[in-house]
């Protein structure tokens, strides 16, 4: 699985290609020092993950993400300090999020799963996202979805797996897979972090009726 890391600060660079070398099937074939080099590396390169920091020369992040989004696997790194950072990341299709300081081997396996086609969310950032993007959203927002529905959403907005949603629900796992599928086949998503971006958009844009999203596989 080849990645490209994208960061101005060169000793950020070292450390994330120390973690990733720690894994057998990881290989960084490339550092970008702002985002317009790292869509000329992309473009070269052909990376099956870019791990995009968001402040940069030149030009940052978001920018970038929405340039290299629809063909590779964006996944931003970040110190989650910056709220607007964060949703602009999202809104401009971002494929996923992890922390700088988060723990090598969740970095890798942030990666791994990255490059095998899955959103990759790290607990406290999907927290600061549905703070702002997801709190208990009104049933005039969500007219599609019904009241469990709209638990089930919130539920996976939050990062919690099927087993997860079962617990807190007190349902079985069936049952919420159904409620997943149906939450997805109403949005007319087909992923965990899709869900977010169209919630935030739904909060955010004045006079806006449409539900948020469902990410990822019921």
């Amino acid at each position: 699985m080849k990645v490209l890391i994208v960061d101005d600060h060169a000793t950020v660079r070292m450390g994330i290609r120390l973690v990733l070398q720690a894994a057998d099937d990881l290989e960084v074939v490339g550092e970008a020092a702002d985002g317009r080099s790292a869509i000329s590396m992309a473009r070269a390169l052909s990376p099956d993950v870019i791990l995009m920091d968001l402040r940069m020369p030149v030009l940052d992040g978001i920018e970038a993400t929405k340039a290299l989004h629809e063909k590779y696997r964006v996944v931003v790194l970040t110190t989650f300090d910056d709220d607007e950072y964060l949703f602009g990341a999202l809104q401009a299709g971002a494929h996923g999020f992890l922390l700088k300081s988060a723990e090598p081997q969740a970095i890798i396996l942030g990666v791994q799963a990255a490059a095998r086609g899955e959103s990759v969310l790290d607990p406290q950032v999907t927290d600061r996202i549905l703070a702002r993007a997801l709190a208990v959203p009104e049933a005039a927002a969500l007219p599609e979805l019904t009241g469990r529905e709209q638990e089930v959403l919130q539920g996976i907005g939050e990062g919690l797996s099927n087993p997860q949603l079962a617990q807190r629900l007190g349902i079985g796992q069936s049952t919420v897979k159904t409620h997943v599928s149906q939450v997805l086949a109403k949005l007319g998503v087909s992923t965990r972090l899709q869900a977010a971006r169209i919630a935030y958009g739904a909060t955010s844009s004045p006079g806006r009726t449409g539900g948020p999203a469902d990410p990822g596989t019921p």
